[in-house]
């Protein structure tokens, strides 16, 4: 094991209060980081560094933790061009484009869904993101749901069994005896490789009664809830993810004053925000303010996937967060890394602080307000995943 010392930052973004000004940022001028290993051993001013084994000059650049992005479904084959194209061009978004993406991925190797798994991971990493979740959902048979988890747990840690996406074709005439595939066979194969259930709680997916069975079910062979939730219209999702205690609520566009409240008093229950699906569909984008103001915990995500949502990009989300949704720059990139590391029921990721996992990105920029204010402009200078510049 070897340490770096990572110096000469104009500004850290640690997200830890104690250590540093900004409130929930903890921001620490003229900083360094030290890197021993996978782990961050000593965070503060750049003058009083300890020695390491090597040393890295920031020149003066901003240092983040690396982004968290909790939402993704990144095991798919094919692509929805034309899709994207006639939506652009008039045609609304609904939950059946689905079934393209079904059809395209059975017909991918397992082969195919490694290298496109690596590619959109170092696609992300380039762009700063260190933690990537992504889910099963385009497979809908047990042997294809299972395959596709076994390709995911391969590269990375966070991997949800999505079985539950929309009702697989063959079974468009009777989705009940879908549901008991989900919660049954499917699950039993599938449970093995992941440690999340997910379900698609939306008018043309699955109801409040179909949603419920289905992370219920999951629970009970040892997996944590997460739901897609009141993403196209209200619905129960969010209720049914606040009783149930899932991680997160995902998506939270259309919201009762009720949903508002009892995610702002939810034990553990995280609105995770995903505005790249807003964007690319052109529908209504969360009221982020709402929420914040409530005091709900709020996540940013991409939900990077080839039919809503196909951007691999947090400082996008950023960005978009901060000039459609009402967020201030601060709370949207606590929200893309801490926020996403509580979406994750993790400790260790989305901080920048003694004992956190070595995940650091340098900016070409000297304050982490730039993501906001500079949007679209590639700002990722470095990145250290687990101690390792990415690449290395």
């Amino acid at each position: 094991m070897t340490s770096t010392v990572v110096t000469n930052i104009r500004t850290l973004v640690t997200n830890d209060p104690a250590l540093g000004e900004g409130g929930p940022l903890g921001l620490v001028h003229d900083a360094a980081v030290v890197l021993d290993g996978d782990r961050v051993a000593w965070v503060g001013p750049a003058a009083e560094a300890p020695a390491a084994d090597s040393a890295h000059d920031a020149e003066g650049r901003a240092a983040v933790p690396g982004f968290v992005d909790s939402h993704s479904h990144l095991l798919f084959g094919g692509d929805r061009t034309a899709e994207f194209n006639a939506r652009m061009s008039g045609r609304p978004y609904t939950a059946g484009g689905i079934r393209t993406t079904v059809a395209a991925t059975r017909e991918a190797s397992d082969d195919e869904l490694g290298r496109n798994l690596t590619r959109f991971l170092d696609e992300a990493r380039r762009q700063g993101t260190t933690t990537m979740e992504t889910k099963s959902g385009y497979g809908l048979t047990p042997e294809q749901e299972s395959r596709a988890l076994r390709v995911a747990a391969e590269q990375t840690d966070e991997v949800t069994y999505m079985g539950a996406h929309i009702v697989a074709p063959e079974y468009a005439d009777d989705p009940a005896a879908y549901v008991d595939l989900v919660t049954g066979p499917m699950l039993d194969a599938c449970a093995p490789y992941a440690r999340w259930v997910d379900v698609f709680c939306e008018k043309g997916a699955f109801d409040g009664d179909q949603a419920r069975a289905v992370l219920t079910a999951g629970r009970a062979k040892g997996l944590i809830p997460r739901i897609h939730a009141n993403q196209l219209s209200h619905g129960p999702g969010v209720q049914l993810a606040v009783e149930l205690g899932a991680a997160s609520a995902d998506h939270c566009t259309h919201l009762t004053d009720a949903d508002v409240d009892a995610l702002a008093h939810a034990d553990g229950t995280v609105a995770t925000l995903l505005p790249g699906c807003e964007f690319s569909t052109r529908a209504v984008y969360p009221d982020a303010r709402r929420l914040l103001d409530a005091g709900a915990t709020v996540a940013l995500s991409t939900d990077c996937n080839p039919g809503s949502s196909f951007t691999s990009s947090m400082p996008f989300c950023v960005a978009i967060a901060v000039r459609e949704m009402g967020m201030t720059p601060d709370e949207a990139v606590w929200s893309a890394t801490a926020g996403g590391a509580r979406a994750l029921r993790r400790d260790d990721i989305g901080r920048l602080s003694p004992g956190a996992r070595a995940d650091l990105v340098l900016m070409d920029a000297p304050s982490h307000v730039h993501l906001a204010y500079r949007p679209g402009v590639p700002l990722t200078s470095r990145v250290w995943h687990r101690g390792r510049p990415a690449g290395a």
